[in-house]
């Protein structure tokens, strides 16, 4: 049958619109289908609870601001708007103690004052050091981010001009564990518990080989902060999707894909309630166990099953706390201007990182979760009705398999009563103030958004699934092998989790170059 659409994308998740935004303003004929009836999978916003605005997966958007893709695809003129999260972070002292918090502004002066006052002038010394060297070499890992993983191109992309000469101390850098680059650099624990509590938000501990450059990141924050979009999470989907239909693209939900088959020389998706959609080429933005699983009966089994084997999802990454409150969280002596404006990284030494881990990856919980605070309606009152205010508690690690037979049925509200007394520790009187609350296990977050194993990840971060063994060497370059005209994108691939959109980009690129100008001019023809 001759092709109805140059491209079908399979998935609403940002990096699938980011893909299809690209393609529909190349002049390609897209359709995206999406299972859920909410467009945008886990950058999405809903009301769980009457005037309130809460997220469903992401909140603040690290990245995506420093790779030019909302620029590039005027989302503004669809409606999104960034506010900074400045400070981007606030690290503040142990309970019960006086001493002053770790406050991460925009400004790196501001910045350095903070870290002199809480840990002493040799620390902030080394802090502004960091920044100088890591804005440098976490600046080429964006470069790296937004091409292909291929030795060409991530070797321009990752190796600057003097690294030529010391080829092996650049990649020694890039490979060191993140708990190594805080220790040769800084004394104060409280300090380096921050810093690896913001790094650790990539997945994996920062005492894991290549985790220093996801602590490096936050050298960039002093470039850029992390953004948050106005109206939640979601209004960057909105924005996309809109961007896709402005441009003469399809965007539906409630029907997802149920196979991907060739269909003479395309293919075609089968999708739930019977329909088929006919195209030149499929852009699978879903888990890639997912697209593994829609590719059954059109590749050899041995071959899907060997792909699904050594592509892990991980035992899980974390979950979630969505409280509806009648007060922002207060921390003693400090002006919520200063702490509720970004990142609360309540920890304050790695050996709790360390310990947490550790027993999730067994299978268990322990009393103590390591606990992520963010608290956006400080600067979006949109988010809640007036008087309300909108905030998410993320922890790690929790394991999507609890060891003992136990279930998240059973072990979630639970879990949540220990992750709420952890913020309630640093920032007495929260837990007065919750007034709504909505749960969301490592088992709600695969039921839901289809993250598989509860990994907001898709895959672990892993040192051996990431670049071109992500998410596995047979499938780095964003294809399928024997599936020609398949293509993947999302969280699964290259450069992995977080909102970033560099996937959906690359591969909008590929399938343009793929399917040329025979493709605008079937789109033309069918438009007479």
């Amino acid at each position: 049958m001759t092709p109805r659409h140059d491209v079908v994308v399979v998935g609403s998740g940002h990096n699938g619109l980011v893909c299809a935004a690209y393609l529909a303003r190349a002049g390609l004929d897209v359709h995206v289908v999406e299972r859920d009836t909410v467009i945008g999978g886990a950058t999405s916003t809903v009301e769980r609870y009457p005037g309130h605005r809460t997220d469903r997966g992401s909140s603040a958007h690290l990245m995506i601001r420093h790779t030019g893709i909302p620029e590039e695809l005027g989302l503004e003129a669809h409606g999104l708007r960034y506010v900074d999260c400045d400070p981007w972070g606030f690290a503040p002292a142990p309970p019960r103690s006086d001493a002053p918090p770790i406050v991460f502004h925009r400004d790196l002066d501001a910045t350095c004052a903070s870290i002199a006052a809480a840990c002493g002038e040799a620390d902030a010394g080394a802090y502004r050091e960091f920044v100088r060297r890591w804005d440098v070499l976490a600046g080429r890992m964006m470069k790296g981010f937004a091409v292909r993983p291929t030795a060409p191109g991530l070797g321009s992309a990752f190796l600057g001009a003097d690294d030529l000469r010391d080829p092996f101390g650049a990649v020694q850098t890039f490979l060191s564990s993140g708990d190594a680059l805080l220790d040769a650099m800084f004394t104060s624990e409280r300090l380096k518990a921050a810093l690896s509590w913001f790094g650790a938000q990539s997945g994996p501990p920062m005492s894991h080989p290549a985790t220093a450059p996801m602590i490096g990141f936050a050298a960039l924050m002093h470039r850029i902060p992390p953004g948050r979009a106005i109206g939640g999470s979601g209004a960057l989907a909105e924005s996309l999707s809109a961007a896709v239909r402005a441009h003469g693209g399809t965007v539906t939900a409630g029907a997802g894909a149920t196979s991907i088959r060739r269909s003479g020389s395309g293919w075609r998706v089968d999708t739930e309630g019977g329909r088929s959609l006919y195209c030149s080429a499929v852009v699978a933005a879903c888990h890639v166990h997912t697209t593994l699983d829609l590719l059954a009966g059109e590749l050899p089994a041995a071959t899907l099953d060997g792909w699904r084997r050594r592509i892990r999802p991980g035992f899980g990454l974390g979950m979630a706390v969505r409280l509806g409150t009648d007060a922002l969280p207060t921390y003693p002596g400090v002006p919520t201007s200063t702490s509720a404006h970004g990142l609360q990284l309540l920890v304050t030494d790695r050996r709790h990182l360390d310990r947490r881990y550790g027993v999730a990856a067994a299978g268990g919980l322990d009393a103590d979760p390591a606990v992520l605070a963010m608290s956006f309606s400080a600067l979006d009152p949109s988010l809640a009705p007036e008087g309300r205010h909108e905030l998410t508690l993320w922890s790690q690690w929790h394991p999507r398999h609890l060891a003992d037979g136990r279930g998240w049925s059973e072990e979630g509200a639970a879990e949540a009563d220990r992750i709420i007394a952890v913020a309630d520790r640093f920032a007495p009187g929260l837990a007065d103030s919750i007034v709504h609350r909505h749960v969301q296990t490592p088992e709600d977050l695969e039921t839901e958004l289809g993250l598989i194993g509860g990994n907001v990840m898709h895959v672990e971060m892993s040192l051996d699934q990431m670049l071109p063994m992500r998410p596995h060497p047979d499938l780095r370059g964003h294809a399928v092998p024997g599936a020609d005209g398949v293509f993947l994108a999302g969280a699964s691939t290259h450069p992995g989790g977080g909102v970033i959109g560099t996937s959906g980009r690359t591969v909008a690129r590929l399938v343009t170059r793929r399917l040329g100008r025979s493709a605008r001019r079937r789109r033309g023809s069918r438009a007479q």
